[in-house]
């Protein structure tokens, strides 16, 4: 099986390697912007649209014009990949997955560009056509096959490059584990994560944190004179205060998930309505918790490491559920933390869901002979009846 991974290094350029960078990124913006006219043109005249190979041997034949010799500084394959990603984005437009290609502009559109092939990293260099060998971080070694290279500039005015490299991955299935190596995991606001074993992981909070240095730099910003040099310094210093919790955040999940996919062979996870949840009073502090990535995170991880992951119905009544005999307690809310079943169980709400989640998620993963599936402590399923469960269809988990 075919995998891919990504690489992403900060590059040093020089200023003259970061005007030719410069240069590329203009130029895969006008042909961009050149096969948008094109089309548009086209089917104004014709009714019909252009192709990729259309455009592509009319591109050939625009780089010979005298006036259009500045397209011949850039490589070849990046204009070609400006086109298709044109086409892909034409294609998306049809099918309805998003909405019609837009004309790119140099202040909204940050300056990047993609090169499929020919490019490679030496001793801490990433070399690509007509530029040569520009200096990166590069904080670890390269041990797959790059497929392909893009490169941009972030808000603070940093160029990066992202890697993309495959490697071969074994298609076999996974092998069975140990019930005890299983773990459920319960996502939620006043706790980012508790997990069946008793773990809480504390939110780290990061944009809550940096929410009084954001109000003063948008001030400073917003009463800057439009157009002036201290106005581009004011936007800089907020883009940095974004960029922190940004890496902070990415840090933080990457060593996080990491850590748990190494430690545990099987993973359960709920499948949460993350869009409905962002559009809620709570959805500030939704989105800076980011369980969409910290899932995203797991997911090609668990397949890194050939892992188990195991995505529960997004339906099915964690919170509510009693472990002990399966009653589904339909009244509860969300300030019941602590709660008793009328069996006479105490049940931890986050703890409680975390436990329910790992038994549910354990149905779906071979287990190793002589580690029976866990039952509760009467002796039955921790899966409801289907009585029960068409009962609870329309309550979905709260956090």
């Amino acid at each position: 099986m075919l995998l891919r991974k990504v690489y992403r290094f900060r590059m040093e350029p020089t200023q003259a390697q970061a005007e030719a960078l410069l240069r590329m990124a203009g130029a895969r913006r006008f042909v961009w912007n050149w096969g948008l006219a094109r089309r548009k043109e086209a089917y104004a005249a014709t009714g019909k649209g252009l192709t990729y190979n259309g455009q592509a041997t009319e591109l050939t034949a625009l780089k010979k014009r005298p006036e259009m010799a500045w397209l011949r500084e850039a490589d070849s394959q990046l204009l070609q990949q400006a086109l298709q990603d044109l086409d892909r984005a034409f294609k998306a437009f049809f099918e309805r997955r998003a909405g019609f290609p837009r004309f790119k502009t140099r202040k909204k559109d940050p300056p990047r560009f993609r090169i499929p092939q020919r490019v490679r990293v030496e001793e801490g260099k990433v070399y690509l056509p007509k530029v040569g060998g520009v200096k990166i971080r590069q904080s670890q070694p390269i041990d797959c096959v790059i497929k392909g290279a893009t490169f941009k500039r972030d808000t603070e005015g940093h160029w990066h490059v992202t890697l993309t490299a495959e490697f071969e991955m074994p298609d076999v299935p996974l092998p069975p584990v140990n019930p005890e190596h299983v773990v459920g995991i319960d996502l939620g606001l006043k706790d980012f994560a508790v997990l069946s074993d008793g773990t809480r992981i504390a939110p780290p909070k990061f944009y809550r944190k940096a929410e009084r240095k954001l109000r003063r730099a948008q001030r400073e910003l917003s009463r800057k004179q439009k157009g002036s040099k201290n106005r581009e310094k004011a936007r800089h210093r907020l883009n940095r205060v974004h960029a922190k919790v940004r890496n902070q955040r990415q840090d933080w999940l990457h060593k996080l998930t990491t850590g748990l996919v190494q430690k545990y062979d099987g993973l359960c996870i709920e499948d949460l309505n993350l869009k409905g949840m962002a559009k809620t009073k709570l959805s500030k502090s939704v989105l800076d918790a980011a369980p969409g990535e910290f899932r995203r995170q797991l997911e090609y991880k668990a397949v890194w490491y050939r892992k188990h992951l195991v995505v529960i119905d997004r339906y099915f009544p964690s919170s509510k559920l009693c472990r002990e005999c399966g009653t589904i307690h339909t009244a509860l809310t969300l300030s019941d933390r602590v709660w008793t079943c009328e069996c006479g169980a105490v049940h931890d709400r986050d703890l409680n869901a975390a436990l329910n989640i790992r038994a549910e998620g354990i149905r779906a993963i071979p287990v190793a002979v002589g580690h029976p599936e866990t039952l509760n402590a009467w002796g039955e399923g921790v899966r409801p009846t289907q009585r029960r469960q068409s009962s609870s269809n329309q309550e979905s988990h709260v956090l």
